[in-house]
């Protein structure tokens, strides 16, 4: 699986990580062990979706370490995107 891999690190609770793409992609805010279910093709949980406008604001839920996927496993057409953690 081809997916692009943001590595937010330690985050707390409420910041907001804004995604920009140039195509509509999928998009998941996960912590580590769905990231790592994720990776493995595993059953994961993940905050985001089918995201069709950038950019797409998404806030952290609870304090830990959050990882950010973008892909476009069963979509037409491929996408770039870009991350930023915006200050609260």
């Amino acid at each position: 699986m081809n997916f692009t891999h943001y590595n937010l690190g330690q985050k707390s609770k409420g910041e907001v990580v804004e995604i920009t793409l140039t195509n509509a992609a999928n998009v998941r805010l996960m912590n580590y062990s769905n990231f790592s279910n994720y990776k493995n093709g595993k059953k994961h949980e993940y905050y985001g979706g089918y995201i069709t406008k950038s950019p797409y604001k998404i806030v952290i839920p609870s304090l830990g370490t959050w990882h950010v996927t973008v892909d476009v496993e069963g979509l037409q057409r491929s996408t770039r995107s870009s991350l930023n953690v915006l200050s609260r």
